[in-house]
């Protein structure tokens, strides 16, 4: 698709149901906060009754990374993990169809003095994400306070991959593929915040094999690299709804000590523990629907 045909490509039947899904998403995100949530929880229940295959995926990352809950617990938080990730849908139109500015009263910030310190000295920082359902409105709560600059995968659909791009742009400085290495690297050393959530599984030949929530998970090794090639910070970043279900609280815990290591399976278990203190604290608001264990050690039977 060349950049003179855009316009008229997305204009074809094919990418109506995008428009469509775009359109709702403005529509949701002005209703008013009761109702919008509501709505959230609906879609999560209705996910939760018949995406089947999202649900087998979610049973078995909580089966294995909550052996300690018994059935019936188990199922509990898969049925709050659907609700807590439909609501995400609406929590990231919110963040992306309306100025962020008017959830200001919303946000509760800690930790903030880890961030402030490195600006005052003209550093960069990575800063070490986590895929909770509230990513892209806690991205939107955080440029309140702070700019950054976030690593990203392409959308396969063109026309919502712009739709977030544009979404985005207000509250991220730039917008990096999260192959750039090098523009990462760049942006850090010229005193940039970097935002990068390594907790998913991107395959064996970008990862190393390390403990999540006990299990060998491939874990990127691309927190340590950037780390190492920069000498910046990384400060890891914590975000969740609170009980009332109309707060956030966004945290900044202290940068990592003695990271990176030399060792990038030890810096890949350093990662993934703290990111799983993290998830413990709201474990039903966690992406717990993508499939973080795909990838297997060799010789290892897959689990989905």
């Amino acid at each position: 698709m060349s950049k003179d045909d855009t316009s008229t490509s997305f204009a074809h039947p094919r990418y109506w149901p995008t428009w469509l899904a775009i359109g709702l998403m403005y529509l949701v995100a002005w209703l008013p906060w009761r109702l919008k949530l509501g709505i959230g929880r609906l879609i999560g229940l209705l996910a939760w009754r018949f995406a089947k295959r999202r649900r087998h995926i979610t049973e078995t990352n909580i089966r294995l990374c909550f052996p300690e809950r018994d059935a019936k617990a188990q199922n509990r938080l898969v049925r709050e993990t659907f609700i807590a990730n439909g609501i995400g849908l609406v929590e990231t139109a919110t963040g992306w169809c309306r100025d962020h500015e008017h959830l200001r009263h919303r946000v509760v910030f800690r930790g903030q003095e880890h961030m402030t310190r490195l600006q005052a000295q003209g550093r960069g920082a990575l800063i070490l994400g986590v895929h909770f359902s509230t990513l892209d409105l806690g991205a939107a709560l955080h440029a309140l306070y702070f700019r950054a600059d976030a690593v990203q995968r392409p959308h396969d659909n063109p026309l919502f991959d712009r739709f977030m791009a544009r979404a985005r742009a207000p509250y991220f400085d730039a917008i990096l593929d999260r192959h750039d290495l090098r523009g990462v690297v760049r942006r850090i050393k010229a005193g940039h915040a970097v935002w990068y959530s390594p907790d998913q599984d991107f395959g064996r030949a970008a990862s190393v094999f390390a403990p999540f929530f006990g299990i060998e998970a491939a874990t990127v090794r691309m927190t340590g690299r950037i780390a190492r090639m920069t000498g910046a910070p990384v400060i890891p970043l914590i975000f969740h709804r609170n009980p009332d279900d109309r707060t956030y609280t966004l945290e900044y815990l202290p940068p990592l000590e003695d990271f990176p290591s030399g060792d990038e399976a030890t810096d890949a278990a350093r990662v993934n523990a703290v990111i799983e203190a993290a998830i413990r604290r709201h474990p039903e608001q966690y992406l717990w629907l993508h499939r973080r264990f795909k990838t297997r050690p060799k010789g290892e039977p897959g689990f989905y």
